[in-house]
């Protein structure tokens, strides 16, 4: 696919989310695919290798969740396997100050290659897990808004995500449309950990021209967590709360 092309391709898809790109933007993005493919062939980082696929449920998938970040936030990309949605959010919203973090050394080479060549500033890739990083007084309780995708369920998700925010911030998990059980078994958590979850705050929707089912899920951080959250890498999974 040239440039061109790509550039109708993503373009179709935004306009349904009120998004534009630059031609500088729209350059960023075609590259980024250029180096996910040329990497996924020696590391696993996406199971979709098309490129219109990716174009859409890698990138616009990605950006469904723009608009609830606020201007110039600091955020953290917990679990970002090939960058998503960080990157593109980083290449759309230049404001941003984004932390990806992965437990994959090797993705992390990816990403910071692909930081690079993008030539993207205020965004670095760290390599750790997300238990051991959230105890980490430099990342703790540090940020606007923590965002996961497709990482866990949500009640170990929460473990991940909401030690990482700062009290008035939000932690974003970005599921698929089957999620009502999967809620109701976090709830505790989410209260335990200092967040809570309004019914506004539980958003369905459709990628753009697809019948591609997703939801966002916005908890908001209203009390400190507490100092022994998270527990220790691998307890959140085995023993979600």
């Amino acid at each position: 696919m040239k440039v061109e092309d790509f550039g109708v391709e993503i373009k179709k898809y935004l306009q349904e989310l009120e998004i534009e790109l630059d031609e500088n933007q729209i350059k960023q993005f075609y590259l980024f695919m250029q180096l996910l493919l040329e990497w996924n062939e020696k590391i696993n980082l996406t199971t979709i290798t098309d490129e219109n696929e990716i174009i859409l449920k890698h990138f616009v998938d990605s950006l469904t969740v723009a608009k609830y970040i606020k201007k110039g936030a600091k955020v953290i990309d917990v679990g970002t396997g090939g960058g998503f949605p960080g990157i593109p959010l980083k290449i759309y919203r230049p404001d941003l100050d984004v932390v990806l973090l992965d437990s994959l050394n090797k993705r992390v080479n990816f990403l910071n290659d692909v930081i690079e060549n993008l030539d993207l500033e205020s965004i670095k890739a760290i390599h750790g897990r997300a238990e051991d990083v959230g105890q980490d007084k430099k990342y703790r309780e540090s940020f606007d808004v923590a965002i996961s995708r497709a990482v866990a369920n949500m009640a170990t998700l929460s473990e991940y995500l909401i030690p990482f925010v700062k009290v008035g911030g939000i932690a974003i998990a970005m599921k698929g449309p089957e999620i009502e059980e999967e809620l109701n078994g976090a709830k505790k958590a989410i209260k335990i950990l200092g967040g809570n979850i309004l019914e506004k705050n539980i958003i369905k929707f459709y990628l753009p021209k697809t019948e591609i089912s997703r939801t966002i899920i916005i908890v908001e951080k209203s009390a400190n967590t507490d100092r022994k959250y998270p527990r220790k890498a691998g307890t959140p999974k085995k023993q979600p709360l």
